[in-house]
Parts: C-alpha cells; sequence; structure tokens
C-alpha cells in the first residue's frame, strides 16, 4: 500500500518546523572526536531520546561502557535504542543512524558558524551534521510524529539504534548490537535493518546502496629529541623525525592512486566485463565527480574507471600531520615528535585483520632503509570491515517502490566508498538485509567545510523514509 496522501502533505505542511528541529539539533556540538565536546555528545544522546518519547516511542539509554581518546579516560555516549509497535502480523524495521558529527571550526574555511544552521536562499541548510546524520535521523522522528499526532498506526513495527561514536569508530557498539540481537534482546524479532547515512551518487538520481568499503586507520609516530630543537643550531646536525615521517608517508601512496604497499591492491581481482557494465549504466560523469570536488581534478577521463575507484578498488589517503608547526609565522623548530595519520578504505576480500601485517611490514621495512636514529611507531586505531548484500531482496524491492512513488525516478544501485563498521555488524549479528537509502546528495560535504542538506533532499527525504515503511508492509508479507 503506498503511503497515504495526508502523510505527505503533512511533511510539506511542516517542513519550517521540522527545519527548526534540525537548527536544534545542529546547534548541539556533538563531536565525538575531540575529549573537549564528549558532554555536548552526551547532551545529544538525552536530545534525541527525549525527542523519540514525544512522539510515543519507548526508549532506553544504553550504556556503553568508557574508553580512552587521547590519553583521557572517557565516557562512552548512550546509544539511544527505540521501539514503537509489537503487532506479530507486521514486519519489524530497525532504522539506525548516528548523532555526532566530524570536528568544524569557521577557520577551517566555513562561510558561517558550523554549528548553527544556516538556511540559504538557494534552499541549501548549511550546518555541521546537517547531510551526515542529523538531517536523516530526524527525518525518521518526522515520520513518527505525523503518525503521533494523527494517531494513525504504523504500517509496521519500528525500532531504532542511533548513536554518538560512529564518526570515531562507533567504540562499543558491536558488543550492544550483538548482545541486543540474543533471544530477548531489543533487537530480537527484527525483519531487515533500513540505514540513512550515506549520499546520492550525483545531485539528481536518488541511490539505493548494497555495499560499503571497510576502513582501516593508521598513526605513525617519529620521534627522536627529548625536546623541538632550533633549526639554526640542530640542522644537518641530528636525524629530525618530520624528514623520517615525510619519506615514510610518500612509501604508502603514488599521485595516482595506487597503494604502494605491497600486497594490499593485488588482494582485489579485476572487473570482469559483466562488472564494468553495472558502472557504465550509473548515471554519473566526469564533470559529476569534479563539481562535487570543486575543481577539475579526476584522476582519469574513464567514468567507469573512476565509479569503481571509489566503490570497488581499495584507496589509501594521507590525513595529516600532529605535532608539526602551523599557523602564521615562520617558526624554525624542528618538532621532536611528529605523527602522520592515513588510512585505507577496504572491499572484500579485504578486512583490518588481513592489511594490517602488510602494512607493518611494508613501514618498518621502508624505516629501516633511512638508516635513522629516531623511534618509530606505528598504531592501529580503529577499523571496520567492508559489506556488500543482495539487491533483490523484498527490502530492495520495497526501497525501489518508495523510490519511485516519491522522485518519480528510478534509483541508481550503488556501492558506496565510505565506512559504516556496523552495518555489517547488523548483517551478520541478526541474518536479515540491511538496506541503506541515502537523503542527502553528493556534494553536501560531509565531513568538509560547508557541509548542507537541500531542503528538497530533508522534505522529500522524510517522505522518502515514510513511504519506505508502507512498502515494506505492502510488499513483505509474513
Amino acid at each position: 500500500m503506498p503511503a497515504p496522501q495526508e502523510f505527505l502533505d503533512y511533511v510539506d505542511s511542516n517542513a519550517d518546523a521540522f527545519i527548526q528541529r534540525l537548527s536544534n539539533a545542529v546547534a548541539i556540538k556533538s563531536v565525538s572526536g575531540d575529549p573537549a565536546y564528549r558532554q555536548e555528545v552526551i547532551k545529544m544522546s538525552h536530545w534525541i531520546s527525549e525527542q523519540l518519547q514525544a512522539v510515543g516511542v519507548e526508549t532506553q539509554l544504553a550504556d556503553l561502557g568508557r574508553h580512552t581518546m587521547d590519553g583521557q579516560d572517557l565516557p562512552l555516549p548512550p546509544a539511544v535504542l527505540g521501539r514503537i509497535g509489537n503487532d506479530p502480523n507486521k514486519k519489524t524495521v530497525l532504522v539506525y543512524g548516528h548523532f555526532d558529527v566530524q570536528p568544524a571550526l569557521v577557520s577551517d574555511g566555513w562561510n558561517t558558524d558550523p554549528f548553527k544552521l544556516t538556511v540559504l536562499p538557494n534552499g541549501q541548510l548549511v550546518g555541521r551534521g546537517s547531510s551526515d546524520d542529523k538531517g536523516p535521523v530526524l527525518g525518521w522522528l518526522n515520520v513518527l510524529q505525523y503518525h503521533y499526532q494523527n494517531k494513525k498506526e504504523l504500517p509496521v513495527n519500528l525500532k531504532c539504534c542511533f548513536e554518538g561514536m560512529e564518526e570515531s569508530g562507533s567504540e562499543g557498539l558491536d558488543d550492544l548490537v550483538k548482545k541486543e540481537s540474543q533471544p530477548g534482546g531489543w533487537f530480537d524479532g527484527v525483519d531487515c535493518v533500513c540505514i540513512s547515512d550515506n549520499y546520492w551518487l550525483n545531485t539528481r538520481t536518488p541511490t539505493l546502496t548494497y555495499g560499503l568499503r571497510g576502513l582501516a586507520y593508521y598513526k605513525i609516530t617519529v620521534e627522536g629529541p627529548t625536546r623541538d630543537l632550533h633549526s639554526g643550531v640542530f640542522g644537518r646536525t641530528v636525524h629530525e623525525p618530520m624528514t623520517d615521517l615525510i619519506k615514510i608517508m610518500g612509501t604508502l601512496v603514488d599521485v595516482k592512486g595506487n597503494i604502494l604497499i605491497p600486497g594490499v591492491d593485488e588482494m582485489v581481482s579485476a572487473a570482469a566485463a559483466d562488472e564494468r557494465q553495472l558502472y557504465e549504466k550509473l548515471d554519473y560523469s566526469i564533470k559529476d565527480v569534479e563539481e562535487s570536488a570543486g575543481a577539475p581534478i579526476a584522476l582519469s577521463s574513464d567514468k567507469v574507471e573512476v565509479l569503481m575507484g571509489r566503490m570497488r578498488m581499495p584507496s589509501l589517503s594521507l590525513h595529516g600531520i600532529e605535532g608539526a608547526f602551523y599557523g602564521a609565522g615562520a617558526k624554525t623548530v624542528i618538532p621532536a615528535k611528529v605523527s602522520g595519520k592515513f588510512s585505507i578504505r577496504l572491499v572484500p576480500p579485504q578486512s583490518p585483520e588481513s592489511v594490517l601485517p602488510l602494512v607493518k611490514a611494508h613501514i618498518e621495512s621502508e624505516f629501516k632503509k633511512l638508516g635513522t636514529k629516531n623511534r618509530l611507531n606505528l598504531e592501529e586505531l580503529h577499523g571496520g570491515t567492508p559489506w556488500v548484500t543482495d539487491i533483490n531482496h523484498w527490502n530492495y524491492e520495497a526501497a525501489k517502490i518508495a523510490t519511485r512513488a516519491v522522485y518519480n525516478q528510478e534509483p541508481d544501485m550503488t556501492r558506496e566508498g565510505g565506512s559504516i563498521p556496523v552495518t555489517l555488524t547488523f548483517a551478520e549479528a541478526l541474518g536479515v538485509s540491511v538496506l541503506l537509502l541515502p537523503m542527502g546528495r553528493g556534494d553536501d560535504g560531509a565531513h568538509s567545510t560547508n557541509e548542507k542538506l537541500d531542503r528538497s533532499n530533508f522534505i522529500e527525504g522524510t517522505k522518502l523514509l515514510g513511504t519506505y515503511l508502507y512498502e515494506v508492509g505492502a510488499v513483505a508479507s509474513k
């Protein structure tokens, strides 16, 4: 059964109120990767729980314990579990999202205050977390609000799992999911999972995603002297940690994106002709990737090669250096200790466990070649396994029908370059289909400056989430 017209009209008429609620959410600085903001993330946990309770959802704040970050012992923000409905004749859908965000400062290049939602004349809702992932989480809340205020039963039983550590490896969540997936647990009886935490491939075509790359994130630290040194006094007299680090990081990847760590690229087989055709059919162009990047810098003019580079092949990116001088002026110091961070996006059959020995052997070998007297340490900060699933499952059929109904378009079927580690955990712990149903566009700039969510995507995306639930109720008979 399609979503009732009354629901679609309700979403349109309440659009401004929904945007105000998104503004309230963006204002909470729930940066999970910075200990200074941990209480803000915890505040966000409670805010989400209260919002759910206000629309009739039973909630529980699940304690995930503690962890150490940047040398500090910190409480993990509680996950928010919710449930409404227990009709044995209905399918039970579990929805997942996260309410933590990436760091953001005006000095990073933002045109506006990143934690104050700015509504631009073109309809863009600019603010940290607007697209990743507060907007989509609130999309589910918008759907629930319609049913609660109009005293309408949901077409499915709904369970929620919203967390505050996704941007920092979802620490503590895997154990919770496995525990609550046992008989009698919060997720017992779930028939399928829907995650809205990714993006369209472009700015015009809605997407369903059936695969994600995994992640292995590393930190290399090189240290030598006991303190920073004066380059005029010690330059060319001692082994410099920064020089060693730059040399090592330069051995990881080349300018064409090829991973230089022996054995990593070789784990993945070449694509057959029929598989290449899947990528050829996608509504995507080199212009799309370059518009999204903001510059004509695509690695290739071959659309299929670029798409496979994003979805099917592993990639290695260098992210930054800690401990080095950064700022105005010309500080002539030799840093005593520097750390470089990089990550590898993984694809089947790779895993964090299978690539770690290759990374370790390569870095230790390259460091030995330097003949330096400095010391090296390699840390694996966090990781996630890649995931691919069946696109012909009724869960995906429901999403396809819903997409056609809301957007009058056939969705692109994609694998995604990003990582959502808990996706595979849900799939394995529950043994059910997991669907990625994105709300945002490919140019939203998640993790970047001036992150935005288009008003139309927020409002039509809310309709899509609600319509999907109705289609699950229709196509997935018990």
